[in-house]
């Protein structure tokens, strides 16, 4: 196997051997909305390591949920560092817009079973109604719509009748949940604006929380492997399986440590801000953490395979010393380089 035994690989095998599933499969979902940088490298080394440890398989999944920030510039990006590392996706690329009309009828059954409404109070109100830790939240009046309301009024929101954030489509959970991301948590968002793969058809974008597990379950993914701020996510992932009554199998999430290196910035904002602002020739700049800028400085895709193994798969965050990174790229140097 490529990578040590960790916890993630060990509930794999137990639900190989419980027979859960006749099967592995995984994916790799990221939103094309930036460079790959090292973090992806551990996500892209962990779920493709695992459907190749145990013959299974991984799709690559374009979370493209977001007009706004999305663009076929870093789809390429994002094809070519699953390929430089050595990975085979297969026969397709996945996308999350491909699902948009089947997500909206999803959303609908939610609707019907009066389990979504739309709520049209601003976001301020939104927020202050939400609660705290410590204090239960209050739901909006407009909680109270009736399932015929709320049908014409997503419909409406979908055809374009409304400007971006008039309203939103909410789950009806739990107001007083201790989890508070459990709190009526949005589902659909208005954004007229367009899309690079579907154009003006959609005024409506799912949340990453409603798109993600029904992403997930429509592919057969066995097991969603997420980074840890995920983690309080998974409430609202299997609530949203289960109370549309999804037959089995059904994928099941499971965190671990995003990877934290040591004097290297990996926000996707910050990275971007640096291209735009010209402080960086580009994604691909030697001094970026992207894989494209690791590329052009000549790291191998095995020393950064290796420095993926070294760190392993942890359920605590923690620092990664950028020293490792270094000592990954000079170790596999090492051995290739001829000497003169």
């Amino acid at each position: 196997m490529g990578m040590a035994k960790d916890f993630l690989r060990a509930i794999v095998e137990e639900d190989l051997k419980a027979g859960k599933y006749s099967a592995v499969h995984t994916r790799f979902p990221p939103e094309p909305n930036g460079f790959p940088h090292i973090g992806h490298a551990k996500s892209i080394a962990l779920n493709f390591g695992v459907a190749r440890d145990y013959n299974g398989n991984c799709n690559l999944r374009m979370d493209d949920t977001d007009p706004t920030k999305e663009d076929p510039i870093y789809v390429e990006a994002l094809k070519d560092a699953v390929e430089w590392l050595g990975f085979d996706w297969g026969e397709q690329i996945y996308y999350t817009s491909d699902y948009f009309p089947k997500l909206y009828e999803y959303a609908q059954e939610l609707i019907k079973m009066g389990k979504a409404y739309v709520d049209s109070v601003d976001e301020e109100t939104m927020r202050e109604l939400r609660g705290t830790v410590t204090q239960a939240g209050k739901r909006s009046e407009y909680a109270n719509r009736t399932i015929e309301e709320n049908l014409e009024l997503f419909e409406r929101m979908k055809n374009g009748e409304f400007a971006d954030g008039t309203h939103v489509l909410r789950a009806k959970i739990d107001m007083s949940a201790a989890n508070m991301k459990m709190r009526d948590p949005l589902l659909y968002r208005i954004r007229n604006t367009a899309h690079y793969r579907v154009g003006d058809s959609w005024h409506i974008y799912p949340m990453y929380d409603f798109a993600h597990c029904l992403s997930d379950y429509t592919e057969g993914i066995t097991h969603s492997l997420c980074t840890l701020e995920f983690e309080n996510n998974r409430d609202i992932y299997d609530w949203v399986i289960e109370t549309l009554g999804l037959p089995p199998p059904r994928p099941y999430q499971y965190e671990f440590a995003r990877l934290a290196l040591s004097y290297t910035v990996m926000s996707k904002r910050k990275l971007l801000e640096l291209v735009q602002n010209g402080v960086v020739s580009g994604w691909d700049d030697p001094r970026m953490p992207t894989i494209a800028g690791y590329k052009r400085r000549c790291y191998t895709p095995e020393s950064i395979l290796n420095f993926c193994e070294q760190i392993g798969v942890a359920k605590a965050n923690s620092m990664v010393d950028v020293a490792q990174l270094e000592a990954a790229i000079r170790d596999d140097l090492n051995s290739k380089v001829p000497r003169v």
